[in-house]
């Protein structure tokens, strides 16, 4: 459970990436236009008379400030299509679109309930304001991430539906924004009576972060730092810049929440004399470290570095360097502390956190977009003018910086002889590391159970013809459902050999036939994708014996063999209706009876019953099929219907759950035929034996009319 909270937390905090990348190109706008439409700064550089109102150069930089702060009033928005985007599996552009409609919805709704309530005299002070043009509550980005994550989850959820055959042009993709719609228009009534709660509580988490001094500071600067290795710093920061917890102030009469949106607006406004420093506390204290500090350790690896090795990792650091300095990206000097030890990224974090605190005590005003490179500090600190940013602490605490980050890190290298890049040995290429880097070593000793693991994952993703030939993976019952971009590239040896029973091809979609187990190989396909071995699966496969799979099903099959107490196992009857031979059905995975052996009924009612005594392996989410285990270890397998995993479990109903104990004659599932029928699908359901081979024969019994219950399956052992 941990591990997948962490992951979904991981997820989220990639999907900020999106809204957050426009950051910086809005940054820019506003930073150079507000900086010179402003009075202050054209007195300071005389440049009164090229730039004036009304003239050319200041109208154009006037239009650059307004569209950069366009941006940043509508974060929320940008938001809501952002994190839609980046947590959607499928079809991102839809799953945009509905964002932005739910976003509209919400607050719409909100915006009625306002009125009928008596406006905005009647809320309390500062908690509404408007976006868009409608006046809503102050919910700040949380709105758009409230409603990016919804939207994500009900497109995940319906992208793919198929509704009825009269319904059948808003089915797909169509049905998302509907579905989203309604959705948002109940979640807008909801946070009318649920955010004022929500928003009392985060103010008072504000006013008491706020109050936390420089203490509070130093705290915030180390998390910050520490979070970045599981990469969930967005998550944590997001918060302080964009909604109340970072404070909230009126800025040319209206009301702004967010430590970074108050600082645009302070940015914007032709009042502002002094930057407030308690918002940039969130932000300024990145400029010592990323400009001096991590570029004077990196000097100090160079200097530690192996005379012979000197010139190679001169030019791998000293680009490292200046991308933190001038960007504030610092990835490839912070992984690599911590893939060389991390004891020196743990020091990197409290001397960050230091840093905070410094410019919070220094009372520096320097804001950012998103990271703390020379760009930022030129635009944001030196162009406002010392008066206003103190930006001349950041480059004094820089310097002495730079002094302690470089004799800490040198001393630290060569007295515990930290592997840094250019101390490896002879035949180890030099290198900085990134958080993929990182990843790999985490796996460290599990690393060889892992290999065993994905072997089948690498198996399927080679026969497939690798990542980036799939643009779309599913499943249903017994079968993995491909979409690929060449097919020439499918390799149904390689399919075959990961333990598939068969494989068709449909134009540009491969069903790959796995049986009852396909959920799982499915998870754990979709899981090794997310892995840096899915870019060279072949890695996984040199040297791996890949008989051992066959040689456990093979001692599994003999295990099964020994365990039966009889010569024959009778199977009754799944249900109500006219048996036929597997080999009429209309899919050719159970004519061919690639699954196994079996028999199929057209069925008169919608009940599926157990046909013998046994264990319920699983019941698929769809609820279309069911998987059990007989007394005699027969694994019976029966699917409702043909291709009906695409109803995604409408018209179904499971009486069952997996490893429940179930007499011969229990009722498993209900359904409704008439409905499955009229959306255009055929309700005949096979049962197979699906580990025939087990068996010396597995024959039908009965053809024709046929109760449940009633013998139609022999199996022979």
């Amino acid at each position: 459970m941990k591990d997948k909270i962490f992951g979904v937390l991981q997820r989220v905090g990639r999907s900020f990436m999106l809204p957050i990348a426009l950051l910086p190109v809005a940054g820019l706008l506003l930073g150079i236009g507000s900086s010179f439409t402003n009075p202050t700064t054209i007195e300071t550089y005389h440049l009164g008379k090229v730039i004036y109102e009304g003239g050319v150069l200041y109208t154009v930089l006037d239009i650059m400030s307004k569209t950069g702060s366009a941006v940043f009033d509508n974060l929320a928005l940008l938001f809501a299509m952002g994190v839609a985007i980046g947590m959607a599996k499928k079809e991102k552009e839809v799953a945009a679109l509905s964002g932005a409609i739910s976003y509209l919805v919400m607050n719409t709704a909100i915006s009625v309930m306002i009125d009928a309530k008596g406006g905005v005299e009647a809320m309390a002070a500062n908690s509404t304001t408007q976006v868009l043009g409608i006046t809503t509550l102050q919910m700040g980005v949380f709105g758009g991430i409230i409603v990016g994550l919804g939207v994500a989850a009900l497109h995940n959820r319906f992208y793919k539906v198929e509704l009825p055959q009269v319904l059948s042009f808003f089915g797909g993709t169509r049905f998302v924004p509907i579905v989203c719609t309604v959705a948002y228009l109940l979640v807008g009534i909801g946070m009318f009576f649920i955010w004022p709660v929500v928003q009392l509580g985060i103010s008072k988490l504000g006013a008491l972060v706020l109050s936390s001094g420089y203490a509070g500071t130093f705290i915030y600067g180390l998390l910050e730092r520490a979070l970045i290795p599981f990469g969930l710093h967005h998550v944590f920061y997001m918060p302080f810049w964009q909604t109340e917890l970072g404070g909230s102030m009126v800025i040319d009469g209206n009301t702004v929440t967010g430590a970074q949106n108050i600082f645009f607006a302070e940015l914007a406004s032709k009042s502002t004399d002094v930057f407030s420093v308690s918002a940039t506390r969130f932000m300024s204290g990145k400029f010592p470290f990323m400009i001096f500090g991590l570029p004077a350790a990196a000097l100090a690896m160079y200097r530690a570095a192996r005379p012979e090795k000197k010139k190679v990792v001169g030019s791998l650091l000293l680009s490292a360097a200046l991308t933190s300095m001038i960007t504030g990206i610092t990835e490839p000097l912070e992984f690599t502390f911590l893939f060389v030890a991390p004891a020196m990224y743990a020091v990197h974090c409290v001397l960050a956190g230091l840093s905070y605190m410094l410019m919070h005590i220094l009372n520096v005003g320097v804001g950012m977009t998103f990271s703390g490179g020379a760009i930022d500090l030129t635009l944001f600190g030196i162009l406002q003018g010392n008066a206003k940013t103190h930006w001349i602490w950041i480059v004094v605490v820089g310097i002495i910086y730079a002094v302690v980050y470089y004799f800490v890190f040198y001393f630290m290298i060569t007295k515990l002889n930290l592997l840094t890049p250019g101390r490896e040995a002879d035949d180890v290429e030099p290198k900085l590391y990134r958080r993929a880097d990182m990843q790999d070593k985490k796996q460290g000793a599990g690393a060889v159970a892992a290999k065993a693991e994905d072997i089948v994952s690498a198996l399927i993703l080679t026969g497939l013809g690798g990542k980036t030939n799939i643009s779309d993976l599913d499943c249903c019952a017994t079968r993995l459902r491909v979409t690929v971009s060449d097919s020439d590239k499918v390799d149904d040896k390689a399919l075959k050999e990961s333990g598939a029973s068969g494989v068709i091809h449909k134009g540009s979609g491969v069903q790959v036939i796995y049986g009852p187990k396909v959920s799982v190989i499915k998870s754990n396909l979709e899981d090794f994708l997310d892995t840096q071995y899915s870019e060279h699966p072949e890695e996984l496969l040199g040297g791996a014996d890949n008989t051992a799979d066959n040689s456990e099903k093979q001692a599994e099959k003999s295990e099964n063999a020994q365990n039966a107490s009889a010569e024959t196992e009778i199977i009754g009857a799944h249900m109500n209706g006219k048996a036929i031979k597997l080999s009429e059905v209309e899919d050719d995975v159970f004519s061919q009876e690639i699954l196994g052996k079996g028999a199929a009924i057209e069925p008169s009612e919608g009940k599926l019953y157990a046909p013998c005594d046994g264990k319920i392996d699983s019941v698929f989410d769809t609820k279309h099929a069911v998987n059990m285990v007989s007394a005699g270890g027969a694994e019976v397998l029966m699917h409702v219907g043909i291709d009906t995993v695409k109803l995604g479990g409408k018209y179904f109903e499971a009486h069952v759950s997996d490893g429940q104990e179930v007499k011969k004659g229990d009722l498993l599932l209900t359904f409704d035929i008439e409905q499955i029928k009229a959306a255009g699908y055929k309700v005949t359901t096979p049962m197979m034996i699906c580990n025939t081979d087990d068996y010396a024969a597995v024959e039908q019994l009965k053809e024709g009319e046929t109760a449940a219950g009633e013998n139609i399956i022999k199996i022979t052992k």
